[in-house]
């Protein structure tokens, strides 16, 4: 008896219409994945920077060889130069691609842009990028302060800043009180630290006249905002809940106060030690009220960076406030503070890769002011 057999024929369409087909299909896809990014992308992701720049400038304070051979430098020094350029490298990456994607914004998205520009918050999350710039400039292994190219680069971050000074002061000042009560919120304290950021990069090349400049421009301001938002008059919180982990700001701004008159005056005199001791109390202030984070902490949410640069930047202050003073509890607070800023950074970095799919969600405060405008 005959045996049969049963064939199966598989067909490929190889047709060059069928593969242009395809490339079409993948070109469609892709065009709409990178608008949905361009529509949900804003300043606010410029958080993710602003920390690893904070992170950046704290490691290379702590492996400098100038501050000596005492515990517990001797531990901290025994730092690879290496990581630290690798680490340092990783945030001129991360900056390099969030201000490209910022700048496509600016071109394609261009009317979302102007609404995150009047939008209250939105506003001073685009003092961040040249923040994250300076903290790069001050940290960099292969710029030193004296140099022209460390010049032309202050110049060229800190025109940006002035300029956005002129716009948000000059709107409190002509506009009065009324306008700043309802406008003012914790993330309007980026314009201050700009401000310092600002001046202690230029105090540390030698220009102490626009490092003065500078720092006085910021430290008055936040003293007028810091008033203001002590007082939390009717009207003024207008903060989203999920926004509330901005509140660590207020750690932040009197911190690089502390760092920027340091440079100016040369050492870590009474000034900068009472400024670190107002940021070690708003600190403890907060700790003290979780409660004001718990709705904030419910869902992933690209704010939460908001957390580490403020940390970061008080255990930078920690640092050379143990440097100046030579005793046990300011180096140990200076090493508690550092592992808390290194094991916030951390976090934030794994919960970030583990829910990245919630890194641009449709629901941000900031995007929800500006996805029902047309796009032009």
């Amino acid at each position: 008896m005959a045996s049969t057999q049963s064939e199966i024929e598989i067909v490929v369409d190889a047709s060059p219409v069928a593969a242009q087909e395809h490339r079409r299909l993948f070109i469609i896809v892709a065009k709409r994945s990178i608008s949905s990014v361009l529509t949900r992308f804003h300043a606010g992701y410029f958080r993710i920077s602003l920390s690893l720049g904070g992170q950046t400038l704290l490691w290379k304070t702590l492996i400098d060889p100038s501050h000596g051979s005492n515990p517990p430098w001797r531990l901290l020094q025994t730092l690879s130069p290496l990581g630290f350029i690798l680490l340092w490298s990783l945030a001129l990456f991360t900056n390099v691609l969030l201000s490209l994607l910022y700048i496509s914004r600016c071109f394609f998205r261009f009317r979302m842009v102007e609404a995150e520009f009047l939008h209250h918050v939105g506003v001073n999350y685009f003092f961040a990028p040249w923040i994250s710039w300076f903290l790069l400039l001050q940290s960099a292994p292969f710029v030193a302060p004296n140099t022209v190219s460390y010049l032309v680069l202050w110049w060229v971050f800190a025109v940006p800043v002035v300029t956005l000074d002129v716009k948000i002061y000059g709107q409190w000042f002509t506009k009065g009180k009324q306008f700043l009560t309802l406008v003012a919120n914790p993330t309007s304290q980026l314009s201050v630290i700009g401000n310092l950021v600002g001046a202690r990069a230029a105090a540390q090349m030698g220009w102490k006249e626009s490092a003065v400049c500078l720092f006085s421009l910021g430290m008055v301001h936040y003293l007028v905002l810091f008033v203001t938002l002590y007082q939390r008059l009717p009207g003024g919180d207008r903060l989203p809940a999920t926004l509330r982990p901005v509140f660590s700001l207020f750690v932040a701004a009197p911190s690089m106060a502390s760092l920027a008159w340091e440079s100016i005056a040369g050492r870590f005199d009474t000034a900068s030690k009472m400024l670190l001791f107002l940021s070690l109390f708003l600190f403890a202030s907060l700790l003290c009220r979780p409660t004001l984070f718990k709705k904030s902490m419910m869902r992933f949410s690209i704010a939460w960076w908001a957390y580490s640069f403020p940390v970061t930047i008080l255990a930078l202050a920690a640092t050379d406030y143990a440097e100046e003073v030579k005793t046990g509890i300011a180096r140990g607070l200076m090493l508690l503070l550092t592992a808390l800023s290194v094991l916030v950074f951390v976090s934030l970095t794994l919960l970030t890769a583990f829910n990245s799919r919630m890194l641009l969600p449709d629901d941000d405060p900031i995007v929800c002011l500006s996805v029902h405008l047309p796009i032009t």
